[in-house]
Formats: structure tokens, sequence, C-alpha cells
């Protein structure tokens, strides 16, 4: 029986490991896994500038893979922070609003414009040593998707987008004359057209690329949710605890995740305040972990509203910590004030098991809570998380806190997610 060849995929990610925050998590997991389909990526990425977070224990789970990794020379903002990739200190909220508006002024679509000559370069001398057989790329930065269409030009390879979030429609892009918004809706439209299929990771940014251009139909787009790596998860013993975080009688809810823009702590923290002033008694039942970059400003509301004593702020964390703490929890809390948006803790908290208080709008994310068995409310409903903290203390203190069923859980399983990636490549070799 004749043995079939592997294909090879370039896979073009400017953020990528050693990079921690949740936003490498998706691009990792599809690498770490497409060896298993026969499928052998080439991550085309940069040398380790200064990141906000840094986790070399993600690049030890592709020692093992069939991975290559490929880097060049860093561009965008970053590269002034080049200390062999050392952590830079997390700006104030106002800094980093008023740092990323004058990026979106300057910069179309992003400061990492300047990386596309080296990363076209570099693409087309990888692929003239061992051709490619398809090209990968994954966004934010759209300048990875910029990268992607002039790849597709000079080697006349299957180019798939993955939209991790939207590009013109992003709620938090910053337009400061129309010409700025035309100009990116003119990119994004080009680099479309050259694309051979799309991916994004929930139904309503396929419903807006469709809605925007007309040339797109409901087949060139496919939805590829975030989701966990079950493999993270059997590493946690469900026997051992975390030794920086000592158990409690509380009930320990948990949030995972960097605070920016319309995601903030200051109505759960505030719903907090409320219910233990109301009934005191709380402060003994319920206590609040924070694992991630948690500013300043974050810090002094939980002091001025009296809360020291009940939140614990781990800060960033190695991701196999960060999930020991989820599995370690009995609530997960998650916040999102947009509708576009698809945070991959999310799912983590999903792959964990656990019931889950989502503070979200309607749309897609509300449902995905739901479908959990978890509770939603309105982002900014005081009232409304107060009663929630209540209800699920009430069953925490009855042992019937459930989360979701195994059904809902696979749905969301990385190792069958990459299958369903593969399958849309394959697809179109066939073609």
């Amino acid at each position: 029986m004749t043995e079939i060849a592997p294909r090879r995929v370039l896979v073009i990610a400017y953020y990528f490991p050693p990079m921690g925050l949740s936003g490498v998590q998706r691009t990792l997991k599809f690498v770490k896994y497409l060896p298993d389909y026969g499928w052998l990526p080439t991550v085309l990425t940069v040398e380790p500038v200064g990141y906000f977070a840094k986790d070399d224990s993600l690049l030890d789970e592709l020692k093992s893979r069939e991975v290559r990794i490929e880097r060049t020379r860093a561009a965008g903002p970053g590269k002034f922070f080049m200390k062999n990739g050392d952590v830079v200190k997390f700006p104030s909220e106002r800094m980093r609003k008023m740092l990323s508006r004058l990026s979106d002024t300057f910069f179309i679509p992003d400061n990492k414009v300047g990386w596309r000559r080296k990363a076209v370069a570099r693409g087309v001398h990888l692929h003239n040593e061992t051709p490619f057989d398809l090209i990968f790329a994954t966004a934010p930065p759209f300048t990875d998707f910029m990268i992607g269409a002039e790849l597709k030009a000079r080697i006349n390879k299957p180019l798939v987008f993955d939209y991790r979030d939207p590009w013109v429609e992003y709620p938090f892009k910053f337009y400061p004359t129309p010409l700025h918004k035309l100009r990116n809706i003119h990119l994004e439209k080009r680099a479309l057209k050259a694309s051979s299929h799309v991916i994004t990771t929930n139904r309503r940014v396929k419903e807006l690329l469709i809605k925007r251009y007309g040339f797109l139909t409901y087949n060139d787009v496919d939805i590829i949710p975030q989701g966990f790596d079950p493999e993270d998860f059997r590493t946690v013993k469900k026997d051992s605890r975390t030794d920086f975080l000592p158990r409690t009688e509380k009930m320990r809810v948990t949030y995972a995740g960097v605070f920016w823009e319309d995601r903030v702590p200051d109505y759960f923290l505030e719903a907090l305040h409320e219910l233990f002033k109301e009934q005191p008694e709380f402060r003994r039942k319920i206590e609040a972990v924070f694992i991630g970059n948690f500013r300043e400003e974050n810090m002094k509301l939980v002091e001025s509203l009296g809360l020291r004593e009940n939140v614990t702020v781990l800060g960033y964390l190695p991701h196999r910590d960060c999930v020991r703490c989820l599995v370690e929890s009995d609530l997960l809390w998650v916040i999102v004030g947009d509708e576009v948006g698809s945070p991959g803790k999310t799912y983590e908290y999903i792959g964990a098991r656990k019931p889950i208080l989502g503070c979200v709008p309607e749309g897609f994310m509300n449902m995905t809570i739901l479908e959990t068995g978890g509770k939603v409310v309105a982002p900014k409903d005081v009232a409304g998380i107060k009663k929630a903290l209540v209800e699920f203390y009430e069953s925490y203190a009855k042992g019937r806190l459930h989360g979701p069923t195994p059904e809902v859980v696979n749905k969301y399983n990385r190792v069958k997610l990459t299958g369903s990636l593969v399958r849309i490549f394959e697809s179109l070799l066939a073609a």
C-alpha cells in the first residue's frame, strides 16, 4: 500500500509563542495538532520582542511535534523594546488607548505593516526550498492577511484566512478620518479577493463579512469556534493544589484575561461591594480571583470598594498554572461588551467543566454560555450580577454547582476543531 506523503502548510502568524496571552492559543493549538492529520506546518513569525506576557512553556508543547518555526526581525513598536524578549510593563488603560489610536492614525492596517516585505521574502524562500501545498494566515494583525495575499500571487497556492477578530468592523478600531476607514476597506477587499476560503470564530463576524463584500457567498466562509486543548486539562491532577493559592471554604469566582476597553472589572466589583454591604455574611462566603495583567487603576478600585480581603490578584501565569486555577475554581466569570468578540478563555472555561457567569450582550456569546448551563446578564447590570452570585452560591452551598455536559464540552475540543480545519484544506486541494 502506497503511503501518502504529508502535506505542507505555511502558517503566517505575527503573534506566536513565546508571546503569552490568549491571542496565541488558537494558532498554537492548530499548529500542534495539524501533524496528526498529515499536515506539516511551518510557522512564519517574528523574533521575540518586548512582550506584555511571555510563556516559554507554550513552545514546549511543540517539541515532540513535526513543526518548523521560522522567525524574522520584528516590525512595529515592539522592536524598540527588544531585550531578548523581556516582558514590558503593562501600560495604564489611558496610555494604552492613546497609543492604540496613534497607531491607527499612522499605520494602515496596523503597526506591523513594516513586517510585510521581510515576511514575503522569507515565505518565497521557504517555498523554493520545499514547496508548500497551502498558505494559512491568521489575524490580527491584519498585516498577516496582506502577506498571505502577496505570497499567493508569488507561489500560486490556495490561501485560507482565519479571522480571530473582525478587521473593518472591529469595535475598538479607531478611524481618525473617513479616508482611514476607506483605506482599510480597500485593503480588506483586496485581500479577500485573493483568498481561497475564509474562517471566522463566530457567526456574527461571518455575517458582517458577507454583508459588506457581495462577492463572498455563505459557502465561502466557515465558522471554527475558539476551543480548549484537552491535553491541558489531562495534565492537571485533580488531587493536587496550587501552592500559591490555598483553598478556602469560600466559593471561588475566577476571571482569566486582561481588562481593556469595555471589558472592565468595575461592575462585577461593584456588585460584590453591594452584596457585602447588604448581606455582610457573604464576605465569609465568596472570594474573587483575577488571573492576568491587573492594572494599578483596577487595584485602586478594589481597595476603594473595601474588597481587598476578598480579592486575590495573581497576575499573568504560565498557561498550565492558569488552567490549574480554572479547575480549582467553583465559578468562572467573563465579560464581553461587544457582539463580535470571542474571548478564548471562555472556551477554556468550558474545558474546565465549570459553571460560567457571563456579562455579555445579546448574541452568539450569550447563547454559548446559556448552552453550558451558565447564567448571563448585561455587562453593566450590577443588580443582575449580584443576583446571579447569590443564586450560584445557594447551589454551591447545596453541592449542586454543575458545569456543561460532556456533549457541549466536546464541541470545543481543539483536536476535533483542527480536524475541521484540515477538511477545509483538503477540499481546496481537491477542487
